[in-house]
């Protein structure tokens, strides 16, 4: 997936989930949205270098989204609308081995009691998928790639959604994109969200498959790479 134009910029601060402020190159200092609602531990750091992306819409109040960020290893993908269209280009070019082969694809079908998932899959010989997708960024102390870096019951709810589907017999997929290149392994951040850990292991026991894959990070593109082994 090909990014817009990026602007280098110096990372002073970031605030009230949604903001931050950046100094570009000429030592401006712009006030950035941040579009990723997490704690964003481990990528975000004062000082590191990040990638802004510029929209010139006059109905937005800040045209300054803060896109990359860099850990001292790797660019790490910030904004959180970047995995679902990484992963809805490896799904149109069968990238996924364990999701390749199906005709049709759809996203942010409604299932569940109120949710949408954000790819179904389907086909006559191969029936129906239900694929869920969530941003990992997280790093360990021990260079492991977890997910949620908060608490999240948005997350719970869409286990329980898969499971719901699962067992009406369908395929029901969670995929973990990680979103940078350090690191190895993925596995569930049970230190910060216990119950997200046990629903995670639950509904693997009830058949939601569990996959992990890592991103290319540049500042010109996202690409969906290679799958992660899972370390719980």
């Amino acid at each position: 997936m090909k990014l817009p134009p990026l602007t280098p910029a110096k990372l002073l601060r970031r605030y009230k989930r949604f903001l931050a402020d950046c100094e570009l190159e000429n030592g401006e200092v712009v006030q950035v949205h941040c579009p990723n609602p997490g704690s964003m531990r481990s990528c975000a750091e004062a000082g590191q270098p990040v990638l802004l992306s510029w929209h010139a819409d006059k109905k937005r109040k800040l045209p300054w989204t803060w896109e990359l960020y860099w850990s001292g290893a790797s660019w790490v993908t910030i904004n959180t609308q970047r995995p679902n269209a990484v992963v809805a280009e490896a799904l149109r070019e069968q990238r996924i081995v364990e999701l390749a082969g199906y005709r049709e694809l759809r996203r942010e079908v409604a299932y569940g009691e109120h949710e949408r998932v954000d790819f179904w899959l389907g086909d006559p010989e191969h029936g129906e998928v239900f694929v869920e997708v969530k941003s990992c960024t997280l790093l360990d102390d021990e260079g492991v790639l977890r997910f949620p870096d908060a608490h999240s019951r948005r997350a719970l709810r869409h286990l329980q959604a898969l499971e719901g589907e699962r067992s009406r017999g369908h395929r029901a997929v969670m995929l973990f994109l990680l979103g940078r290149e350090d690191g190895h392994g993925f596995a569930p951040a049970d230190a910060i969200d216990p119950k997200y850990g046990a629903a995670l292991r639950q509904a693997r026991e009830r058949g939601v498959e569990v996959l992990a894959y890592r991103s290319r990070v540049r500042p010109d593109s996202i690409e969906l790479c290679d799958a992660e082994p899972l370390l719980f």
